[in-house]
């Protein structure tokens, strides 16, 4: 199994909060668009003939694609690429694009999954993050697609909000459970320094919410998902059974993916590649034949580290035999005392071979990570 992932870098707008590659200038987007294509035709053996079974459109702002547009990048992908008759096709897209006419169209098209940046089913929250649509766009994209055949569709919130109470954020989830999608991705607000946000942190106009606040509306979205249906199978990724996102998992459980587009990481099991996050050099480069690729090879020490970061985020957790069995390393020995610690402190379970975190302990996934990573190879 393989994936590839496009990276759309354009956006209407700024999100005060987003720190992710894009342009508002999207004026030059056929130009980028014809250097990915050239991207694609010069990494068309990268893969080394694995079957695509994930195509995922992200970005950025993709649904600002035209259809036609789309159309041609996934015609090409299918001439270099073998992919699956079932691929999982997934289109990142705000609630504003998905026009009722937008819906129609991308209903011709081979795209069968929807990611929806909802963020919040509130105008003062929408408002606030600078995000494009209402409330009532968000809900009006989801039922439109839903009335259109489209049986395959997450949407994305954000908590941790400054002045989003707790009764607010359970509104949210409720209303989120009853729209009868297949899956949700909920994060916690992060501030980071380049962003409008992290500007106004900076000059303390901004008060991020507390860790305490954070936690409690986590643990509220765990167990509320819960009576609904939803299975958590990754720290922020919740679905009905048998809907995880194909595409996202193949990332935690290590599947080789050809990042296509300024900024794009590929990874094909040995080493990680990226491209440089700037549209104007990332088109030249590719158009010219002197693309701006920088490549990591990743020992084993690295790997194992990685490993350890992934799964410990997800319900399918460290499995201690595929350590011992890929890479020698017996880590419960080496870390027995501090295992044991944490499961003593409801913090992880032990299930044979398997480690995974409890609910509480995936509050602190990425620093238990950390305290396991192996520091030599």
């Amino acid at each position: 199994m393989a994936g590839i992932y496009l990276h759309i870098p354009f956006c209407k707008q700024a999100c005060h909060y987003c720190d992710f590659h894009f342009s508002t200038q999207v004026k030059s987007m056929p130009d980028l668009l014809q250097a990915m294509h050239r991207e694609l035709q010069s990494r068309r053996n990268y893969l080394e003939g694995e079957t695509v079974e994930t195509i995922y459109f992200g970005g950025g702002t993709p649904s600002l694609l035209a259809t036609d547009d789309l159309k041609r990048l996934l015609d090409a992908i299918h001439g270099y690429f073998p992919v699956a008759s079932n691929a999982e096709i997934t289109l990142e897209a705000n609630p504003d694009d998905l026009t009722y006419h937008k819906i129609i169209e991308l209903a011709r098209t081979p795209v069968n999954r929807f990611s929806i940046g909802v963020q919040s089913f509130r105008d003062q929250d929408l408002q606030w993050m600078n995000r494009a649509h209402s409330s009532s766009q968000a809900d009006f994209s989801v039922k439109c697609a839903q009335d259109r055949g489209f049986e395959n569709i997450t949407i994305d919130l954000i908590y941790s909000i400054p002045g989003l109470s707790d009764r607010d954020w359970m509104e949210n989830i409720r209303k989120a459970v009853d729209l009868q999608i297949q899956h949700i991705s909920a994060y916690s607000l992060t501030i980071e320094p380049q962003t409008a946000f992290g500007h106004q942190m900076a000059k303390q106009e901004l008060q991020p919410v507390d860790d305490e606040t954070g936690s409690k509306q986590f643990i509220t979205l765990v167990q509320e998902l819960a009576r609904s249906g939803f299975q958590q199978y990754e720290v922020s990724n919740f679905c009905k059974p048998g809907m995880e996102s194909k595409h996202n998992s193949a990332y935690w459980l290590g599947k080789k993916y050809l990042g296509i587009g300024p900024s794009a990481h590929s990874f094909n099991g040995t080493s990680r590649q990226w491209n440089v996050s700037n549209n104007p050099r990332y088109a030249k480069g590719w158009m010219t034949g002197v693309p701006e690729l920088e490549t990591e090879m990743l020992d084993n020490r690295t790997r194992i580290n990685e490993y350890l970061m992934t799964r410990l985020r997800t319900a399918w957790g460290v499995d201690l035999e595929f350590l011992q069995n890929t890479y020698g390393i017996d880590l419960w020995q080496l870390e027995k005392s501090r295992f044991e610690e944490l499961i003593g402190d409801g913090l992880m379970h032990k299930d044979n071979h398997i480690i995974t975190l409890t609910t509480q302990g995936l509050l602190r996934a990425d620093r238990i990570a950390s305290e396991l990573f192996i520091l030599e190879s």
